[in-house]
């Protein structure tokens, strides 16, 4: 399993190739392809690369899905025997990101397009299966 922790809106995130994210607005438009130069560690098949602070060479590119608006917080101020009250509400921002690929020193570690690996243990399993 290969993925990749990266900084975006101030927030660290653990991300995978294939997936979608829910993260502080992107100012970009919908379809439209970003690379995030941020990252702060790798993992590709049981080697970690940690940067310090940043992995040098390191990108994860994705597309942005759609804006879209988080769950409605409410803040609820009182004071007390003095008949203050003030009630607000706040609904952030969200971009809604996939991850496409996770890059290390200009070679793709993973892609969403990449074909799932299979242990030779599972294809022969496989292939016991379809003889029989």
């Amino acid at each position: 399993m290969t993925y990749a922790i990266i900084e975006t809106g101030g927030k660290q995130l653990k991300v995978e190739a294939g997936r979608f994210y829910d993260i502080e607005l992107l100012h970009a438009e919908p379809e439209e392809k970003v690379t995030i130069n941020s990252v702060l560690l790798v993992q590709h098949d049981g080697e970690v690369t940690i940067g310090q602070p940043l992995v040098t060479g390191a990108t994860v590119e994705g597309t942005i899905l759609r804006h879209l608006r988080g769950r409605k917080v409410i803040v609820y101020k009182m004071k007390p025997k003095k008949k203050t009250r003030k009630k607000r509400g706040h609904r952030q921002e969200i971009t809604r990101l996939l991850i496409n690929s996770i890059t290390l020193n200009g070679t793709v570690l993973v892609s969403e397009d990449a074909p799932i690996s299979v242990t030779p243990a599972v294809e022969s399993a496989a292939e016991e299966a379809a003889a029989e």
